[in-house]
């Protein structure tokens, strides 16, 4: 475990560093990201996350948050017929879903731990959410057809 205080790759790690970097981490869900605006060094994360159980548990809870995050973002513009990106971009449904299969296994750790329920059950339940908003990706994509 990092010692309070510590230095890590030139920046003092203790509470406010993690905090910075978990914050970040749960609404961006990007390691890399979340360890700049941390000012922190991406391999001194990985390390803290290795030695630190702690912190691994935090960092696991956060990339949860950031899973449930984009999954609402896509049901709000599903539901919403929201589109279009702030830069007024076709939003790409295809990318977050496949970004939401690509974490499943994490979110489901995560889940279960909160939850103390089996992983097994909580992808069974991600997967169902997944294939629900794949149908509502395809019947919007079916009413853009035959609305132009």
């Amino acid at each position: 475990m990092t010692a309070r205080g510590r230095q890590i790759s030139g920046h003092r790690e203790g509470p406010h560093w993690r905090k910075a970097f978990l914050a970040n981490l749960a609404e961006s869900s990007n390691v890399s990201e979340s360890a700049r605006k941390a000012r922190a060094g991406i391999s001194a994360v990985y390390k803290l996350r290795r030695n630190d159980p702690e912190f691994a548990r935090d960092w696991l809870a956060a990339l949860w948050e950031g899973y449930v995050h984009l999954e609402m973002e896509v049901l709000r513009r599903l539901r919403e017929g929201d589109q279009q990106t702030p830069a007024a971009d076709k939003y790409d449904f295809a990318n977050a879903i496949r970004l939401l299969n690509a974490h499943r296994d994490n979110a489901a750790r995560a889940q279960a731990e909160q939850r103390n329920v089996s992983a097994a059950e909580v992808r069974a339940s991600i997967d169902r959410k997944v294939e629900d908003i794949r149908m509502r990706v395809r019947q919007e994509a079916q009413r853009g057809k035959s609305g132009s």
